[in-house]
């Protein structure tokens, strides 16, 4: 079992169901962790300024439509 780094809080990752991409959030502290690999294990924390970055790609791919 994989612990958060934050928190120290277990995460209930099942690793058969899982892909790289993938973003598990813990439920104690609420982080938000994207699986950059499978075996062994990665998590790499997914901080607000990548989320924003993302939805801005969107709607610029929307607007060039």
């Amino acid at each position: 079992m994989t612990s958060c780094p934050e928190c120290e809080n277990e995460l209930s990752i099942e690793l058969d169901e899982i892909d790289e991409g993938d973003v598990v959030t813990c439920d104690e502290c609420g982080t938000e962790y994207e699986i950059v690999g499978v075996e062994p294990l990665e998590l790499s924390r997914v901080d607000d300024a990548t989320i924003v970055d993302e939805e801005e790609l969107v709607s610029e791919e929307e607007e060039d439509d």
